[in-house]
């Protein structure tokens, strides 16, 4: 269980009668993480994979709200190094 934190249900949760915990919907995430897999390949767009995910578990979820999810998933990049020299960044 999870304890909630926003107004927000997220997509793949349900919240418990306590109104406090988030309990999880396996079939919403199983859903989730096949259309982001696909995605991820090419195979579908945000706006399809959306609509198939709507069609699988009868929740709905817009084209931003998929991508956001999308982007909690990615490593965060390391910063590119500084075209400045060492002396130069210190000044």
């Amino acid at each position: 269980m999870i304890n909630r934190s926003s107004s927000t249900i997220p997509f793949g949760y349900k919240l418990k009668e306590d109104n406090k915990t988030l309990e999880p919907i396996e079939k919403e995430i199983n859903a989730l993480k096949e259309m982001k897999d696909s995605v991820k390949a090419g195979a579908f767009s945000l706006r399809g994979a959306v609509e198939i995910l709507e069609s699988q578990t009868g929740r709905k979820l817009s084209a931003m709200g998929l991508k956001k999810i999308m982007d909690k998933d990615k490593p965060k990049e390391e910063p590119k190094p500084s075209l400045l020299s060492k002396n130069d960044r210190e000044a």
